[in-house]
């Protein structure tokens, strides 16, 4: 019967231990205010429990009050033990007699129980748990059974009741000691939870707001994630691009091979690359990106992913190609100064000399052609002086209407011999630019004369002006030649470059560059035995 008494206390103290702590783990609250009163008032309570508790055996009272008396002391300092020890003492007067005994034992309990305290402040609360159950033996051995000869000849008693003291400050030690790194665990997982959360929070700020294009890839080089950025640079959602595994097929398959190459390549070397390559938007266009491939090592030293970040280079392409031809037009200005020098004197006098030989010889047949030739010549030396010389440009109000009318008035001549017919639409009103006239003029007669020569069969150039957008005039120029392939459209206006036999690609050339100082630009749309149409813009005067 006294084991299960014994069993039963403990395990009405382990509960009334552990509830509070418990209960506390669910809730993430402030510190009360003065808890340590509260404290001790719910320890002095779990004290008056234990005394109602205490249980007779062979004439012996068996409780175990002291043990939250010591555990309040070990963890919450003199003030929490000392309440509750109060709470004990009146209860256990109010229990049975002996009051001299109860209060001399309390007091001195409590005094040196006061004084462990600010001498233990350093060590852990199991050591201070030992000295503090030591000194209650030591107390409770001069006190009971020497000075006031209590069951002096029953240490049977003595015993089984300190052992008792003592399993209970052994469970509630276990408990607290449990409970609190629980909650230093509960508390540095939190912690890290919020250190992820944080993190993964500012880096899914920068890869869902980046314009790069991230991914993933596998092994299999299948896609593992794909950055919302692919949605805004190709159109397809991402989803779409996941779940239908799609991305391959965006590839332009000129570079798909190299790049399914590099990646297999990546996860043996383990090295960086970078790589340029293709990707098709979602309305058909191709846009370039450059990308730099960096390896994810995982276990075993091996790769396991591949992140790939991909920026769009298409307007660095677009000032690559404009830096090369302000350069080629650099050259052909330099070259253009050595041919005014080397060439244009000396064939003066050639064809001075021819002009002499044809007065006297009148009837020689080939001189007309040496002529013809020379002119040329000459036409070609000047297009390279209009590019090589800087020239000052006097900028005045021009009617560009009546400008196109004039300049169609001298080519109607030519126009007659080559059996083409100008269908010229000018829309109402005054179309007035800001330009040099003459430049202008040459611009236009350059587009014509090319848009003649382009029907030898002859036909009907359409001509026509009219208001653009952004306060811009239009006039477009519309041949129904053999027409030009597309991918040679790009190249139209570099040096050198014509699809003419006799053609230099300089009266082009000159063209973008009188259009260029106006502020104005030239485009090119035509398609292979259906014509070109030539649309040319500039800013009308506000």
């Amino acid at each position: 019967m006294v084991f299960i008494d014994y069993i039963i206390n403990l395990s009405i103290f382990s509960l009334l231990v552990s509830t509070p702590l418990a209960i506390g783990s669910f809730f993430n609250h402030k510190a009360l205010k003065n808890w340590r009163y509260w404290v001790g008032i719910y320890g002095g309570i779990v004290s008056v429990v234990l005394i109602k508790l205490s249980f007779q055996q062979q004439g012996y009272s068996y409780d175990i009050r002291y043990a939250p008396i010591i555990l309040a002391f070990v963890y919450f300092g003199p003030l929490t033990g000392i309440i509750t020890a109060i709470f004990a003492l009146v209860t256990r007067l109010l229990e049975s007699g002996q009051w001299s005994t109860a209060i001399i034992g309390w007091i001195t309990i409590i005094i040196i129980f006061s004084i462990i305290h600010f001498v233990t402040k350093r060590l852990t609360h199991v050591k201070k748990s030992v000295i503090y159950y030591a000194s209650y033996v030591l107390i409770y051995i001069i006190i009971v059974p020497i000075i006031f000869h209590a069951f002096r000849d029953k240490p049977l008693f003595h015993l089984q009741y300190l052992i008792f003291v003592l399993l209970g400050v052994i469970i509630g030690n276990l408990l607290i000691e449990s409970y609190e790194k629980l909650h230093r665990l509960n508390r540095r997982l939190r912690d890290m939870y919020k250190l992820v959360e944080a993190s993964e929070t500012k880096y899914r700020l920068i890869a869902e707001n980046t314009s790069d294009l991230i991914m993933v890839l596998d092994r299999e080089q299948a896609i593992s994630y794909l950055s919302p950025s692919h949605e805004h640079v190709l159109g397809y959602p991402c989803s779409e691009l996941l779940e239908h595994k799609c991305f391959k097929l965006l590839l332009h398959p000129e570079d798909t091979p190299s790049f399914r190459e590099s990646i297999s390549r990546m996860f043996e070397d383990k090295e960086s690359k970078s790589m340029e390559f293709r990707l098709k938007h979602k309305d058909g266009r191709w846009i370039e990106f450059e990308s730099r491939c960096m390896p994810v090592i995982g276990k075993e030293d091996g790769v396991e992913n591949i992140v790939t970040i991909s920026r769009d280079i298409s307007e660095r392409k677009k000032s690559e190609e404009i830096l090369l031809q302000s350069e080629k037009l650099s050259i052909v200005g330099e070259l253009a100064a050595g041919v005014a020098h080397e060439i244009r004197n000396p064939l003066t006098t050639i064809k001075g000399f021819v002009q002499l030989y044809k007065a006297e010889n009148s009837s020689i047949v080939y001189t007309d052609l040496l002529l013809n030739e020379l002119e040329r010549i000459e036409s070609i030396t000047s297009e390279l002086l209009s590019l090589g010389k800087p020239q000052a440009v006097q900028l005045n109000q021009v009617n560009i209407g009546e400008l196109l009318e004039n300049t169609v008035e001298l080519l109607h001549p030519q126009a007659i011999l080559n059996n083409i017919r100008f269908d010229v639409k000018i829309d109402d009103g005054s179309y007035f630019i800001k330009g040099e006239k003459n430049q202008l003029k040459q611009v236009f007669l350059n587009v014509l004369k090319n848009a003649i020569e382009a029907m030898p069969l002859g036909g009907e150039v359409q001509i026509s002006l009219g208001k653009g957008d952004a306060n811009h005039c239009v006039i477009l120029v519309k041949d129904h030649g053999q027409g030009i392939p597309e991918e040679l459209l790009p190249r139209l206006g570099e040096p050198f470059y014509s699809l003419k036999e006799k053609g230099t690609g300089l009266g082009v050339m000159i063209c973008h560059k009188i259009l260029k100082q106006h502020h104005g630009s030239i485009t090119y749309q035509s398609k292979l035995k259906e014509g070109t149409t030539v649309e040319i813009k500039l800013p009308l005067i506000s």
